[in-house]
């Protein structure tokens, strides 16, 4: 096992989260010559993996395709088969969907990546069960939300069964499947996402790696010791699962212009009409006409319920409530629209010199409250620069960052044990 030491991630979710503008046209951020040179400068930085993020329907507003955000991206093992040939070391992993895809195809296909980079594919193992993603699979919302993880672990066992070489002869819950491998591949390693106590609990019984959210000191560390607790009541090691929130690191020469460098983006990102944005989703309606420096609309929302089966994710499907909620908070604050957004999407990040970054970073990592970030490019192509020039030194310099790649696949570079199915009994 690696001990205390800090993995760093390329990661690349859906969301406006470049300056975009710093491209001469858009379509750079979806080039393979961009993701190459970001993904060789974190191999270079001795990064653990490059992590995608997916979704099985474009991102939408009011009815329409967003127009605040990336809403699509290259097939992500297409790329990854690319990018294998590009890099030596650098883990590969992808995020797929059990309830929309067919697991002897996902099977065969991560088994091609991980032969291809001899060993670096890793699969981010997602559910849902809302229609408005089924609809584009002309499924709706055939699974029901308690199916979900029940679903997933026979899915999991299917693919895992064709990795070790067996043949798969299932008439299960949700599966009647008769399927030949191809030969005997090895188990990519195995992250997932899931914050529900369900979710936690299959990732402690079957997971390898784990992206939470939790940046707040205490919050990590909370979390991680309930990850802990879980695995060690389905009988792993308390240490076999790597915890990997996302974040964002900015730099600066001091603390002042760090936090210069940071506002700054932050300005860049956060635009009018993506301010306006995050409100027309629970009002429901068209609010270009407000200021965004102004207070909330009077006005109720348009409808009393909204669900994420419509694509809406900021109301929590309660838009009258969050609204009543919205504007006692503002009233009691004195905020415009802008402010509230600004508190409301407030981050984690790290923001500072690499000397105080670093520190901090150690001390997330020696108290085991993090084993690594999933970590957000600042830009295209020159993203993760800053971070391999100046904080990996400094990370190194404290004893918490590798001087060189353990391994040649992602799990020696992970240090993660042998894959759970080969050695812990956990339920099938």
């Amino acid at each position: 096992m690696t001990g205390n030491r800090l993995h760093l991630n390329a990661f690349f979710p859906f969301g406006p989260i470049y300056v975009w503008d710093e491209v001469d046209q858009p379509q750079r951020y979806y080039e393979f010559e961009g993701f190459t040179q970001l993904v060789q400068t974190a191999e270079r930085g001795l990064f653990s993996a490059v992590f995608l993020g997916d979704s099985q329907r474009l991102r939408e507003h009011l009815g329409r395709i967003t127009d605040t955000a990336v809403t699509g991206r290259p097939d992500q093992l297409v790329l990854f088969a690319h990018l294998a040939a590009v890099t030596e070391r650098i883990g590969l992993v992808a995020t797929f969907n059990t309830t929309y895809s067919d697991p002897v195809d996902l099977a065969r296909r991560l088994a091609t990546v991980d032969a291809l980079s001899h060993g670096r594919a890793g699969w981010n193992l997602v559910t849902t069960h809302n229609a408005w993603t089924g609809e584009n699979f002309r499924r709706g919302g055939y699974l029901g939300h308690a199916d979900r993880y029940r679903h997933a672990l026979e899915y999991l066992r299917v693919a895992q069964q064709l990795w070790d070489g067996e043949r798969v002869d299932l008439a299960g819950e949700f599966y009647d499947i008769q399927a030949e491998p191809a030969r005997r591949t090895g188990q990519p390693v195995l992250f997932q996402a899931g914050e529900s106590d369900e979710g936690r609990d299959f990732a402690a019984q079957h997971a390898e790696a784990i992206f939470s959210r939790y940046l707040d000191f205490d919050s990590a560390l909370a979390f991680a010791n309930d990850i802990s607790d879980r695995l060690e009541r389905a009988g792993r090691p308390r240490d076999d699962i790597r915890i990997f929130p996302g974040a964002r690191i900015i730099l600066g020469s001091s603390a002042e212009e760090a936090r210069e460098k940071a506002d700054w983006f932050e300005s860049r990102t956060w635009t009018d009409r993506r301010v306006i944005a995050v409100i027309e989703s629970v009002w429901g309606t068209d609010l270009s006409a407000v200021d965004v420096d102004g207070p909330l609309p009077a006005f109720d929302p348009a409808t009393p319920e909204q669900t994420v089966t419509h694509g809406v994710v900021n109301s929590r499907d309660r838009p009258l409530e969050t609204a009543r909620a919205w504007r006692d908070l503002t009233s009691a604050q004195g905020w415009s629209i802008r402010q509230l957004v600004a508190h409301l999407t407030l981050s984690q990040d790290f923001v500072g010199t690499p000397s105080a970054v670093a520190d901090r970073l150690a001390a997330y990592v020696r108290a085991g409250a993090l084993h690594g970030l999933n970590l957000l490019a600042n830009g295209v192509p020159n993203g993760f620069d800053d971070v391999v020039d100046h904080l990996v030194p400094a990370l190194q310099e404290r004893g918490v960052y590798p001087e060189n790649y353990p391994g040649t696949t992602l799990r020696e570079n992970l240090g993660l044990r042998e894959p759970v199915i080969h050695r812990v009994r956990t339920p099938r």
